[in-house]
């Protein structure tokens, strides 16, 4: 059986894409359409800020594309040097919270060390903030996309918890997205499953998928990666037949796996 995964493909340096190669371990023969591109903003306001720590209480990332945005700013020698000699040091002394192990693994490659990596999404990473920050002490800051949802910062607000959002991407559709889905669906034919993995894939996908199914659409299974794009495809009218339990290849695989059993219920 296919599976349609609506992400971009792990960078090719680091071996093979873990969701295909987990798909693969269930017979589900997956392929990765890249949906979203990214425009990095306000870089020199972002670096300007990271060499500030003794400004802050700590670091806070919900995206692996923040961590790119500090890569590109380390990309230049000067500041690069700055950040091995001291700034990564000094960030270390306090906290730096992320959501999800491919955020956690990009904060390692820059020399931090992530917290909270296993809360899968953000709700849960504002609970375990809220569990170790104390009300009115520095703030965190967060670099973020211009796309964020409110969840974190309303959360650490009404606790007292000061937050610093700097906006250092924007997203938008992947130019080739209409070309890639049309030329998957008429050389693969209706997949068994389509996986969105974030609430922008659904805002930018999920009409051109169903027109592409036709009446077909309703013998294809919807799987989210999380809660957020399992709201927002379910806002849409659709009908979510799994959700990872966490957003890893491991458990989204088992999730799609127990969906297409037959006479499986959606949940």
């Amino acid at each position: 059986m296919k599976v349609l995964l609506l992400k971009d493909p792990k960078d090719k340096d680091s071996g093979p894409d873990p969701y295909i190669k987990e798909l693969g371990s269930y017979n589900l023969e997956a392929t990765l359409i890249p949906v979203l591109s990214f425009e990095f903003t306000s870089l020199d306001s972002l670096f300007e800020k990271l060499s500030h720590p003794e400004c802050y209480g700590g670091l806070v990332f919900t995206s692996p594309r923040a961590l790119e945005a500090i890569k590109i700013c380390l990309k230049e020698k000067s500041k690069k040097e700055a950040w091995s000699k001291s700034l990564k040091q000094m960030w270390n002394i306090k906290p730096t919270y992320v959501v999800g192990k491919a955020t956690a693994s990009l904060v390692e490659e820059i020399g931090l060390v992530p917290q909270g990596e296993k809360a899968g999404n953000a709700e849960k990473l504002a609970e375990y903030i809220c569990s170790r920050e104390k009300p009115n002490s520095s703030a965190l800051l967060f670099p973020c996309g211009a796309l964020k949802r409110e969840v974190l910062p309303t959360v650490l607000r009404e606790k007292g918890i000061p937050l610093e959002s700097l906006t250092v991407y924007q997203t938008a559709q992947h130019p080739d997205l209409q070309e890639s889905l049309s030329s998957y669906f008429s050389q693969q034919g209706i997949p068994a499953s389509v996986v969105f993995f974030s609430p922008s894939g659904v805002k930018f996908c999920l009409q051109h998928i169903q027109k592409l199914s036709g009446d077909l659409i309703n013998q294809v299974k919807f799987a989210a990666i999380g809660p957020s794009t399992a709201e927002a495809l379910r806002d849409a009218g659709v009908t979510v037949s799994c959700t990872a339990g966490s957003p890893t290849a491991q458990d989204l695989a088992a999730a799609i796996h127990t969906a297409l059993q037959p006479h499986n219920c959606s949940y």
